[in-house]
């Protein structure tokens, strides 16, 4: 699993831009799903067909970087984020553009108050002395995303795009070991879920699902003085009950319950009180999909140290491929 995590997080994938990871996605699967598509947007669908019930299966292959909007002279990058890109936890990392370019992100030195700092006031430094020279390198429109190598530390894994490269992993590795099920699983690998949700959206009114399962981070409550959450590392998947943009279907989350039990794993139940993720644009296309989640644990989202446990990681595959298999509606 760590060496399937280390490929996808450290492949470029930033929202819009999608065309490298849904490569490797599509390496990793071929031969192991009856029909592999890629729709108008960009999802990537991959088909496991049969005569049961018709699930959904989402993961977002998109991660959170910057775009080029200005350069200046002395050759230093302005940028606008693409998703939600943290001014403070951007401050002194390194950036990635698809062309390999690598930059110092940093702030303004003039800045009064840290407090008061926007991205605005930060730039990219590519390491050249004029606008003519950058614009070799960089031109307005190119996008990038943050360096974090993946790195494994005991059970744990520190890497940047664990948002959510490792919910990719848990759907590519439940692909690879799904035994003979009589459902009809369509795994999708969405676009743009860090810009509002889109691929999940148009994937779902296309398919029509039946229930719809969604692998992704979440938040946890484990570290100094963090903000109050049940959720933590090393504790098991989570089985979202709620987010900003879903209260789960009950019929989904006692599936989820009643497949941990099942195969005896630890699970945890998530309340987020901030942010959304897929299962909120596809439980309300197509006139209504019973939708839920699986949620892994992780440290400092939308940062490139993002951290989760490699164990619920590897229990999240077992409870999404048991989930699968019991589904009968």
């Amino acid at each position: 699993m760590f060496d399937l995590l280390k490929k996808l997080t450290q492949t470029t994938g930033v929202s819009g831009n999608e065309e490298e990871i849904r490569n490797v996605i599509k390496e990793e699967i071929k031969g192991k799903v009856d029909q592999i598509t890629v729709d108008t947007l960009g999802n990537l669908i991959a088909v496991k067909k049969g005569n049961g019930k018709k699930i959904m299966v989402a993961a977002h292959m998109d991660e959170i970087g910057v775009m080029a909007t200005f350069i200046d002279d002395n050759g230093f990058v302005r940028f606008s984020s693409i998703g939600g890109v943290n001014q403070y936890n951007s401050i002194g990392q390194k950036v990635r553009f698809n062309n390999g370019t690598i930059g110092a992100l940093h702030y303004e030195q003039k800045l009064d108050d840290l407090k008061n700092l926007k991205l605005s006031k930060m730039y990219i430094d590519i390491g050249v002395d004029s606008k003519e020279e950058a614009l070799k390198l960089v031109g307005i429109g190119d996008v990038a995303c943050f360096v974090g190598d993946c790195v494994k530390q005991g059970n744990i894994i520190i890497s940047k795009a664990l948002d959510d490269r490792s919910g990719c992993a848990v759907v590519i590795d439940a692909i690879n070991n799904m035994p003979k099920t009589e459902n009809e699983i369509y795994y999708v690998f969405t676009v743009q879920e860090e810009l509002g949700l889109r691929g999940a959206k148009t994937a779902a009114y296309q398919i029509k699902p039946d229930l719809a399962i969604a692998v992704d981070v979440t938040l946890t409550g484990d570290t100094p003085n963090s903000h109050l959450m049940e959720v933590k590392c090393g504790k098991g998947p989570a089985i979202k009950i709620k987010d900003r943009s879903i209260i789960c279907h009950p019929k989904v989350k006692k599936l989820l319950e009643n497949s941990a039990k099942k195969i005896n794993i630890p699970y945890q139940y998530e309340v987020l009180e901030a942010g959304g993720s897929d299962p909120g644009a596809i439980h309300i296309s197509a006139g209504g999909v019973p939708s839920g989640a699986i949620s892994i644990p992780c440290r400092y989202v939308h940062s490139p140290v993002e951290t989760a446990c490699l164990t619920d990681i590897e229990n999240a595959v077992k409870l999404l491929i048991e989930s699968l298999c019991s589904f009968s509606g």
